[in-house]
């Protein structure tokens, strides 16, 4: 995954760009090669790579709901699950999973 992750990211060529925001120090970041066609593929890369030598990494949570597939950002020591109807959905089979093994 991580070559292949790596090799789109190639895909696209960037270039440096100097930001200096006014009363903080100054900041870098790289963007596509001017005149170089997008390619998503190569953009979704460089932002995954972003995301995942960032500090919102540590954040980054698979969702307890049963079936759900989805990844979140934990915004909330508790939280345990992407959105509140994967929430629901997984009340929903522990409820039915005690009652199973009462009855």
């Amino acid at each position: 995954a991580l070559r292949r992750l790596n090799e789109a990211a190639a895909r696209t060529p960037t270039v440096p760009v100097l930001d200096w925001p006014d009363g903080a120090g100054p900041v870098s970041h790289r963007q596509p090669a001017p005149g170089e066609g997008a390619d998503l593929t190569a953009t979704l890369a460089h932002a995954t790579i972003t995301f995942l030598t960032g500090p919102d990494r540590e954040r980054l949570r698979a969702c307890h709901a049963p079936r759900c597939v989805r990844y979140f950002l934990k915004e909330h020591p508790r939280q345990e699950w992407c959105k509140p109807s994967c929430g629901n959905r997984a009340r929903v089979a522990r409820h039915h999973e005690r009652h199973r093994r009462a009855g």
